[in-house]
């Protein structure tokens, strides 16, 4: 195999060996559904011992896939970059195309009558694929900041929050960030800056915490000196930095899934699962009755 793979891409020994890691790490995570950023795949190579934690391996990572993907060693539908999506509308075939996705797609939402009303925010676009897991099957909002997030985001955030008629005591935010200066300053921003606009959800630190960086472990950085809020981090956590991507995307998924089902009364989100499922058959019947017409 290694041979095979030499050939394709002219890679010397160490690359080589290192691609087949790659292709180990991608295929066990895609056994369970998941698709990893190059950040993921990074730091799972660095929590394996494989490469350092340097940014040059980051580079040569960067590199080494793109002549992996085009010699065709690693799939290209193994890797995801979140940034640079096209976009095309929506389009059916015909009638019967369109109910066959309305079936398929048809939702109801599944946070009705809840007492408590959550939101899923993370400070990183890469780590949207792992959420979207439980927030698509919660129906949760998740919230993709890109570090600090904007007035507009805020009042946007404001206006959902305001329409749920709910004390402040049912109002929650699921933060999700880095462990460094910045990171942990984005959980009080949030709390003030909803406050200013008058809502005063709890903002619950799911993760990156110490807590979880003693038990998982997850490689370090040095914490970044230029930031205006590195004193008083360095002062509490020392000069080392983690971010979340390094974090285990199973351990994550486990992390927020434990969290949302302490929120939620598990027999109102089951009664419409339930609904759904009957409206769904229904619009089988439906459809299968279009289709007998049509003939």
């Amino acid at each position: 195999m290694k041979e095979a793979y030499r050939s394709k891409t002219g890679l010397n020994k160490a690359n080589t060996i290192r691609l087949n890691k790659v292709n180990e790490i991608l295929e066990e995570y895609r056994a369970d559904g998941y698709k990893l950023t190059l950040r993921q795949l990074y730091y799972q190579l660095v929590s394996r011992a494989i490469i350092p934690n340097k940014k040059t391996e980051y580079a040569k990572l960067s590199s080494l896939l793109v002549k992996g993907r085009m010699s065709g060693v690693v799939d290209w539908d193994a890797i995801e970059d979140r940034l640079r999506v096209p976009y095309l509308p929506y389009w059916v075939t015909g009638i019967q195309d369109a109910i066959n996705d309305t079936t398929n797609q048809y939702r109801l939402n599944r946070q009705e009558d809840q007492e408590n009303y959550m939101e899923i925010w993370v400070e990183k676009d890469a780590l949207s694929g792992v959420l979207k897991r439980v927030t698509s099957h919660y129906h949760i909002n998740l919230m993709v900041n890109r570090g600090y997030s904007s007035c507009s985001a805020m009042h946007d955030a404001f206006e959902r929050f305001e329409k749920q008629n709910k004390e402040d005591e049912n109002l929650f935010i699921l933060y999700l960030g880095d462990h460094d200066p910045s990171g942990l300053d984005m959980i009080n921003d949030i709390q003030k800056r909803l406050g200013e606009f008058g809502v005063n959800p709890e903002v619950k630190h799911l993760a990156l915490t110490m807590k979880q960086i003693e038990k998982f472990k997850p490689p370090p950085n040095p914490a970044k000196i230029t930031d205006p809020r590195a004193k008083q981090y360095i002062a509490e956590h020392g000069n080392v930095s983690w971010e979340i991507d390094a974090l285990n995307p199973k351990t994550l998924h486990e992390i927020v899934k434990k969290n949302v089902d302490k929120l939620i009364d598990v027999d109102l989100f089951n009664e419409q699962i339930t609904k759904e499922t009957i409206d769904k058959e229904k619009l089988r019947d439906f459809g299968n009755e279009y289709e007998e017409g049509e003939d």
